[in-house]
C-alpha cells in the first residue's frame, strides 16, 4: 500500500527491533491516515525537491514497540504522525540539508536535528500534526537533553 507516490506503508513501519522482538507493529486505519498525511506534507515535498531516495528509519511505532526502543510516552511515532528520515541510508544529499528544507519551506509540528554534530545530524525526526503545526525546532544533546535550535 502506498501512502504517496514514494513511500510505502511497509517503510514507514518497517522495524528491526519489531521484527527482532516478535512486536506487531500494525497500524489502525486512524494511523495509516495519519501516515498519508505526514508522508504527502512532509515526504513528498523533500523527496521532489531533492528529487533522490529519501530513508524512514522510523515511522509508526505500536505502543509495544515504541516502549521497547524507549520512546517518549507521548511520542508522534505512536500517532503515526511522525517520520524519522535518514540520508545516509542513500548517500545522496544529508541530513543536514534535509532539516534545513523542512525548517525553512515545511510546515510541521516538530524538527529535531537528533544527535551528530553541529554540521550534521544523525538523523532528522519530523512530526506534523494538521491541528497543531507549531514549528518547534529543537536539537538533541549528548545525554539526551533538547536545546531551541
Amino acid at each position: 500500500m502506498n501512502l504517496s507516490k514514494h513511500l510505502t506503508l511497509k517503510e514507514a513501519t518497517k522495524s528491526n527491533t519489531a521484527s527482532r522482538l516478535g512486536i506487531s507493529n500494525s497500524p489502525t486505519e486512524e494511523h495509516r491516515e495519519n501516515l498519508r498525511i505526514v508522508a504527502e506534507k512532509v515526504f513528498e515535498p523533500i523527496r521532489e525537491h531533492f528529487g533522490v531516495p529519501i530513508g524512514v528509519s522510523s515511522g509508526y511505532r505500536s505502543a509495544r514497540l515504541n516502549k521497547a526502543v524507549k520512546g517518549s510516552a507521548t511520542s508522534d511515532h505512536c500517532k503515526g504522525m511522525a517520520l524519522d528520515l535518514d540520508a545516509d541510508m542513500f548517500g545522496k544529499i544529508t541530513n543536514a540539508q534535509i532539516f534545513h528544507f523542512i525548517k525553512d519551506n515545511l510546515d510541521f509540528k516538530q524538527l529535531i536535528w537528533e544527535y551528530g554534530n553541529d554540521s550534521e545530524p544523525n538523523w532528522v525526526h519530523v512530526s506534523y500534526d494538521p491541528n497543531n503545526n507549531k514549528k518547534t525546532v529543537l536539537k538533541t544533546l549528548k545525554g539526551g537533553g533538547y536545546a531551541n535550535y
